[in-house]
C-alpha cells in the first residue's frame, strides 16, 4: 500500500502546486487566458461546479456537498479493492493516481466550492471550449488502468469436464 500512498500524494501535490502557481502566481482568475503554445496549449480559467466538462453544473450547495461525499465514497471503496490487491503494483498506481486525483478536486470544492480548471488544449481550426487540471487526467488515467490491469494476476477459473 505503500505505492499508493506514495502515488496518491505525488498527484494531489502536484494538482495542488499546479492549481497555486498557475490560477494564483499567473493570477488566471483575473486574466482569464494565458497563451503558452496556442492553440496547443492554454491556461484557461473555468470554476466546474458540476464533474468533468461541466456535467451536472449547478450552483445548489447541495450538489457540492454531494459530489464531495461521491468522490470520498469512490476513493475509499478503490483503496479497500487496492488493498485487496497489494501484490499488483499496477492496481496499487492507478488506485494512487485515482485517489489522488480525486482528492485534489475535493480540496478545491471545499476550499473554492468549485473546482479550478485551466488546461485546454486544442488543434488549429478547432477551438476546445473545455478545460481541465491535473487531478482530472490522474482520475482519467487511474481509472483506465485499473480496467485494463485489475485482475489480471489472477488464474483462469476453468470448467472440469464430466
Amino acid at each position: 500500500m505503500r505505492t499508493l500512498v506514495r502515488t496518491a500524494l505525488a498527484t494531489f501535490a502536484a494538482d495542488q502546486i499546479t492549481k497555486l502557481l498557475v490560477v494564483h502566481g499567473l493570477n488566471l482568475e483575473q486574466a482569464l487566458v494565458y497563451p503558452v503554445w496556442p492553440p496547443w496549449l492554454e491556461f484557461r480559467m473555468a470554476w466546474n461546479d458540476g464533474i468533468n466538462f461541466g456535467l451536472l453544473s449547478s450552483s445548489h450547495e447541495f450538489a457540492r456537498w454531494l459530489l464531495i461525499a461521491l468522490a470520498l465514497g469512490i476513493s475509499g471503496w478503490i483503496w479497500l479493492w487496492a488493498a485487496r490487491e497489494r501484490k499488483n503494483p499496477r492496481v496499487q498506481i492507478f488506485s494512487g493516481l485515482l485517489i489522488g486525483g480525486a482528492m485534489g478536486n475535493v480540496v478545491d470544492r471545499l476550499i473554492y466550492g468549485a473546482v479550478a480548471d485551466f488546461l485546454n488544449m486544442s488543434v488549429p481550426g478547432i477551438n476546445n471550449p473545455f478545460s481541465f487540471n491535473v487531478a482530472d487526467v490522474a482520475i482519467f488515467l487511474g481509472a483506465l488502468g485499473l480496467v485494463i490491469f485489475s485482475g489480471r494476476d489472477k488464474t483462469p477459473v476453468t470448467r472440469r469436464k464430466s
